[in-house]
């Protein structure tokens, strides 16, 4: 796919992808979402790719939903009345999932079923779409002039892109519910002391603060981290802890008799580890567990 909205570059392992309508705030059309969606997968298969920084071009990370479309700004078909079955099952009506999925929570889907580790790096304000699709991501970083918002009660919406799941886990039910109810503007400091982003950069510093920490990343065992990254947001989720160790049981059973045989020689050796590993090719048979 030829990218319209979004940047797609790969430098030492690290994937650079950059919302990039900067003349309109990195705002969030079905295009970008398209784009991105490709970006995610397209990187889980990349081998030259060990991890993912998400930035904005220009001032924002992204101002949210374009609002200027025609008809229903949020690209849904307003002829349709859907119910939950109707999601839940695509085979009952495939025609109308495209007029009634929320566009945002497909990119969130993308985002949780990579194997790559995500970084959100949000230089400048990041609001609607644009602060709900970071929370799917795994590390958020935010420059000084980050502007954090979950608006949507303030304009008649509610939450959308996955993050009434990936939210509350991220800052607890409480402030999530403070947050969406009130519609403030959050600044950077505020969404570090709360746990939304680890650190708070200076503007100039905060690629370089991004790219130090996904290098951290970019030397392990991918398989390893792809397998690691899963297993924490799915088993997190799991109703008894049998079920985690059923999963960690497979992971570490194969793991040692590939990248970890390696991993445990090179300890031994005192050297460097070389993993050779692809995610595209080299994952365990009991992977993806979730659809066996």
């Amino acid at each position: 796919m030829n990218y319209n909205t979004v940047l797609y570059e790969v430098s030492d392992r690290i994937l650079m992808l950059t919302l990039n309508r900067p003349e309109s705030l990195n705002a969030f059309t079905l295009e970008m979402g398209s784009e991105l969606i490709d970006a995610f997968q397209r990187a889980s298969n990349d081998d030259e790719v060990g991890a993912i920084i998400v930035t904005g071009a220009g001032r924002a990370f992204c101002a949210g939903m374009d609002l200027n479309s025609e008809g229903n700004v949020f690209g849904l078909d307003e002829s349709l009345k859907p119910t939950l079955s109707d999601l839940q099952n695509p085979k009952f009506a495939p025609g109308i999932q495209g007029g009634i999925r929320d566009g945002g929570g497909l990119v969130a889907l993308a985002i949780f079923e990579c194997t790559k580790p995500v970084i959100a790096a949000i230089n400048g304000p990041a609001v609607g779409v644009g602060a709900t699709m970071t929370c799917a991501m795994d590390v958020r970083l935010a420059s000084e002039k980050a502007r954090i918002g979950f608006v949507f009660n303030k304009i008649g919406i509610t939450p959308e892109t996955c993050s009434t799941w990936f939210l509350p886990r991220i800052v607890g039910m409480s402030r999530a519910l403070e947050w969406c109810y009130s519609g403030e503007i959050l600044p950077a400091a505020v969404a570090r002391d709360t746990g939304l982003v680890s650190s708070v950069s200076k503007a100039d510093d905060l690629l370089d603060d991004a790219i130090s920490l996904a290098k951290k990343f970019t030397n392990k065992s991918a398989t390893s981290i792809a397998l690691t990254r899963q297993m924490l947001y799915r088993n997190a989720a799991c109703a008894h802890p049998l079920d985690a160790h059923y999963v960690e049981s497979l992971a570490l059973f194969y793991q040692s008799q590939s990248s970890g045989r390696e991993g445990v020689a090179a300890f031994g050796e005192k050297r460097q580890a070389q993993f050779t590993e692809s995610t595209a090719r080299d994952m365990p048979p009991f992977f993806p567990w979730w659809q066996q």
